[in-house]
């Protein structure tokens, strides 16, 4: 082989070893946001999924959200924090209407949430592609005065998707997934013990605006929710570390809002320090009960060992 081709021979091989349009921090462009066409808005299409994180700039979490060109997200957005809450304070309507900012990080966008006077902490989010199915949002509170038992209600609003099951262990019965039907009330919550039951009555559910009666369904087996959709095979799961998640939360499956809720921290945060939770969705067709619970034991995994401290 001559010299010139042998110089050729090489930079062929540098060339191929990084995909066209690979951007860091994932698998490629297709793992990766990209800036939207507005400020503060972020597109993707990952191959399975794709649509717009944080619409407009404003913190509603993924919507659209396609499956090819099928919408599945609702109106207010899927990942996105709602309520802010502790037993006496609700901090403002929503956190996708306090002003935030946004940046690209390596593939993955990290949201930011000021304090304010009548807000006194401040917010981050960490929105990364583990897969191209599967989202994470890792979301970090740091108090600046005194939180007790402060909540972070994680809302994931979808089209479709008429069934909603809890992974819950009933009393003297075997963990697997119980369906949040009609008969047991409109707004149903799965809590993780009994400390969860009193978060969850303690009076932040009857500050306005819109409060809510729920019903107390048996306690999670882990803090994993599910929606399904009979007309296309398509499922959706949002999860949280047992840790994270007090309460899993949803109205009953065919009721209009189609959402998944995740009841994140619910514990004090002094003043001067954080607390984080990690959660994770994934869509994907025909998963099996089994397949689901997979998917939540390999995220256990994937946070275990991203949490493990590095050598």
């Amino acid at each position: 082989m001559t010299r010139i081709a042998v110089s050729v021979a090489l930079v062929w091989v540098l060339f191929s070893a990084v995909s066209p349009g690979a951007e860091p921090g994932g698998d490629g462009a297709a793992s990766a946001f990209r800036r939207g066409a507005k400020p503060g808005e972020f597109t993707f299409d990952t191959g399975a999924l794709s649509g717009t994180l944080r619409p407009g700039g404003r913190s509603a979490g993924l919507t659209p959200l396609r499956v090819g060109g099928q919408q599945i997200a609702g109106a207010y957005g899927i990942l996105s924090h709602y309520r802010l809450l502790t037993p006496t304070v609700r901090y403002g309507h929503a956190a996708w209407d306090i002003p935030s900012t946004a940046t690209l990080a390596d593939g993955a966008v990290e949201a930011r949430w000021p304090a304010a006077k009548d807000r006194p902490f401040e917010m981050h989010a960490r929105y990364a592609w583990a897969a191209g199915d599967t989202l994470d949002v890792v979301s970090t509170v740091k108090a600046q005065a005194d939180l007790p038992r402060f909540e972070m209600f994680l809302a994931s609003y979808f089209s479709g998707f008429e069934r909603a099951f809890a992974y819950a262990q009933p009393e003297g019965g075997q963990p697997g997934f119980v369906e949040a039907v009609k008969e047991r009330g409109v707004w149903q919550m799965f809590p993780r013990d009994a400390r969860a039951v009193t978060l969850i009555q303690d009076g932040r559910w009857k500050l306005p605006p819109h409060p809510v009666d729920w019903a107390i369904l048996p306690r999670q087996a882990g803090a994993l929710a599910m929606r399904r959709d009979a007309k296309t095979g398509l499922v959706a799961l949002v999860m949280a570390r047992p840790g994270d998640c007090f309460a899993l939360a949803m109205p009953f499956g065919a009721e209009g809002h189609r959402s998944l809720y995740l009841c994140l921290l619910g514990r004090d945060i002094p003043a001067g320090q954080s607390a984080t939770a990690h959660a994770r969705l994934v869509v994907a067709k025909d998963l099996s009960d089994r397949q689901a619970v997979e998917r939540y034991e390999q995220f256990l995994k994937d946070v275990a060992r991203d949490s493990a401290p590095k050598p």
